[in-house]
């Protein structure tokens, strides 16, 4: 119950400070469609493509291609912006597994309410290719939470070697690599109308990898947090 109090008191604490700066918030979003407008009008200039039957591979690696550089600019800056004063005050008064789980549950809001405004705004742009619409929504929750989950636990690492990008870069590749294949591949099925029922394997697939990314969490950032 206590890690629980600790957790909520923590995350209340992140979503109080973003909405008073938005800066995680804004910068993202702007990214999302300054990208998806640029992708649009480089499109545009290819007389005839969207006719192509590459089209619906494209847009829907492209979408995952922007979901992903989206991430990395949200998340990598949760430990960043903390400052040392501040890290030190947290020690004195939260439990280390209390700070990383606030970490991914608010970054896990945060990508998920800015996955739901990039897909509207790349649905605005392009052709609509998507055969079940909810459950690609459903996918792209997912592939949300799975990136909040990674690159939370990397970032952490990565602030304490000197908030080495390419650390985070290196530590995060084998990881989300298979990430991204198992959500093309889901998210694929779900623009191809594919029964349902077929992908719950590599659900369950994405599920199992959150929960160890969670529990490595849970065990490594103690040992990080005394450093």
């Amino acid at each position: 119950m206590k890690l629980l109090r600790q957790t909520g008191y923590l995350l209340r604490k992140e979503i109080l400070l973003e909405w008073r700066s938005k800066y995680a918030f804004n910068g993202v979003l702007l990214y999302i469609v300054s990208t998806v407008f640029v992708c649009y009008i480089a499109f545009n200039l290819t007389p005839g493509f969207t006719k192509s039957q590459g089209y619906p591979v494209v847009w829907n690696v492209l979408f995952w291609i922007i979901i992903l550089f989206a991430s990395v600019n949200a998340i990598a800056k949760s430990f960043l912006q903390e400052s040392r004063s501040r890290l030190l005050y947290y020690y004195t008064i939260a439990s280390p597994h209390a700070i990383i789980l606030s970490k991914t549950v608010y970054n896990a809001l945060l990508m998920g309410l800015l996955s739901t405004l990039a897909l509207i705004v790349y649905i605005l742009f392009f052709t609509n290719n998507v055969g079940d619409a909810l459950w690609y929504f459903l996918v792209v929750l997912s592939g949300s939470v799975t990136f909040s989950t990674v690159f939370t636990m990397v970032s952490a690492i990565a602030a304490k070697a000197g908030n080495n990008g390419t650390l985070m870069a290196i530590l995060s590749f084998p990881v989300i690599i298979p990430v991204i294949m198992l959500l093309v591949k889901i998210s694929k099925s779900a623009m191809d109308g594919v029964e349902r029922s077929l992908t719950y394997g590599n659900f369950g697939v994405l599920g199992a990898i959150n929960v160890i990314v969670i529990a490595v969490s849970l065990i490594l950032f103690p040992f990080l947090w005394r450093d």
